[in-house]
């Protein structure tokens, strides 16, 4: 705990000096993360294997491989987002250089996930390099094999000056909170959240929030259920359950959800045979006390399939709990498990009803082939993020925003929405001694009149389109050669004719 303020003023340091601010820098580091991965992929696998009995497919797919292809995307974009934009002027700067600079924030704290702990650490990480700040990275003590292996990898591969790994429970994490950044982002649960978050408003920190909450998923009677039910299943069991955007539970009619519990045990069965604890594709529980919490919800419930456990080996199987009570346990917090609960609706504008009256969730869901439907629920619902027959696959679209909204979260990430979150937009006006301008402006100098007043309020109303008078100089420059030559012809028959 003693080394904390050393390292993150020794962050600040590096920072002042400019280091990471170059184009060339952020790059070199950027290849320098993308090779840690690539060279690392098994080692790192084998942390997830320890952590959640994570198989190595799912690590790549969910984990690893997303690391690669965000730094791959960020760095075809990067030096493009670094240059300083040009927005529109009005006639008081139209002959001024207007521009948005993008300043790195400084020194920022990451603070990583346990259920995707490579990932949900290390993708924000990549952001922040992008925008040229120094990192102070604080992984999840909950996932220990993922958080050693991250503070063993980062100081060989990326600069120790600029980015330092800070490993520890909750006492070395309230420590740490007690430093000054000039960012912090951090995933977890909504209860944690709002510690992080006061304790950023302590010294005005902004922060980005990635929490969660109980996402929707409503079925109709129109979707192809086959492809339905391998999709929301799907969602609902890879790593377990435990992930911030899995579909939560389900709404459905009373015939929806027969049907679905009927095709959704052949799909788990076809996926992870009879008894999921003899799958090698199936994960574990992260934690004793999570494995309880998740226990707890099954009490009183109406189970329709599954239901096994094994707590020496932190085993929970697939479960889907019919004609669920809204007031039932299950459905006061977020699972973050292999349980799907169906809760039975009349029809679409009541799941609509009944979604809207409960916290904004991290995301939702609409499995239908009816358009309408789906404009229903796109157009009346919020959350952070809303797939149409499909889930998850949100997460891997470099080009969207991911975030929460509400209780689910503040801000967002991923490709250039992480340079964004990182990054201070910097607004700059460069202005010079030109006559001509200082005469426009020139009415904002007392004494004041009533004519001075009305040029001020008549110059700042009237915009200019900035596409024109970046070309502007060119359009003169040509308009004055034609001129010329017009002028010389002119000149000539007259010369010819004399």
């Amino acid at each position: 705990m003693s080394n904390f303020h050393h390292v993150v003023s020794k962050a600040r340091e590096t920072f002042d000096s400019g280091k990471t601010r170059s184009y060339e820098f952020r790059k070199k580091q950027l290849l320098n993360f993308k090779r840690m991965v690539e060279e690392n992929g098994d080692k790192i696998a084998q942390s997830l294997e320890q952590d959640l009995k994570k198989c190595k497919m799912e690590s790549f797919f969910t984990e690893i491989g997303l690391l690669v292809t965000e730094i791959d995307y960020i760095l075809e974009n990067l030096k493009q987002w670094m240059a300083p934009a040009e927005p529109e002027k009005n006639l008081i700067t139209m002959l001024d250089k207007v521009r948005i600079y993008n300043d790195p924030k400084g020194v920022v704290l990451v603070m990583g996930a346990w259920n995707y702990p490579i990932n949900l650490t290390l993708m924000p990480v990549i952001g922040a390099i992008s925008a040229g700040n120094c990192v102070v990275i604080k992984p999840s003590e909950v996932a220990p094999a993922s958080a050693n292996v991250i503070a063993e990898l980062i100081p060989k591969y990326l600069d120790p000056e600029c980015y330092q790994v800070c490993l520890g429970g909750v006492a070395e994490t309230t420590e740490l909170l007690k430093e000054k950044f000039d960012h912090i982002m951090y995933t977890g649960s909504t209860v944690v959240g709002r510690i992080i978050y006061a304790a950023a408003n302590k010294n005005l920190t902004p922060v980005t929030l990635e929490l969660g909450g109980k996402s929707p998923c409503y079925v109709d009677d129109t979707v192809n259920l086959n492809y339905a039910v391998k999709r929301i299943m799907w969602g609902k069991c890879i790593n377990a359950g435990q992930t911030c955007i899995a579909p939560d539970y389900m709404l459905c009619t009373k015939e929806v959800q027969d049907k679905f519990v009927k095709e959704a045990k052949k799909v788990i069965e076809e996926w992870y045979g009879s008894n999921a604890i003899t799958s090698p594709d199936y994960c574990r529980i992260v934690s004793d006390r999570h494995f309880k919490r998740l226990e707890k919800m099954l009490q009183n419930a109406e189970i329709a399939y599954g239901g096994q456990i094994e707590p020496k080996e932190r085993y929970f199987g697939p479960t889907i709990l019919t004609n669920v009570n809204p007031n039932h346990p299950v459905m006061k917090e977020e699972i973050f498990g292999p349980i799907m609960p169906i809760v039975t609706v009349a029809n679409a504008h009541e799941a609509i009803k009944f979604i809207n009256a409960r916290d904004r969730p991290l995301t939702s869901y609409v499995f239908t082939k009816d358009k309408q439907i789906q404009d229903l629920f796109l157009e009346n619902t919020i959350s952070g993020s809303a797939v149409v027959n499909d889930t998850l696959i949100q997460f891997g679209v470099h080009t969207l925003p991911f975030g929460g909204v509400g209780e689910s979260g503040m801000g967002a990430y991923h490709g250039k929405y992480s340079f964004d979150t990182f990054t201070h937009k910097k607004s700059t006006i460069i202005k010079n001694y030109n006559s001509l301008g200082e005469k426009v402006a020139s009415a904002r100098y007392p004494p004041y009149s009533d004519r001075k007043l009305g040029v001020m309020q008549a110059l700042m109303r009237v915009k200019l389109n900035f596409g024109f008078f970046k070309y502007a100089p060119h359009a003169a420059l040509f308009a004055a050669g034609l001129a010329a030559g017009i002028a010389y012809n002119q000149y000539k028959e007259m010369f010819q004719a004399a």
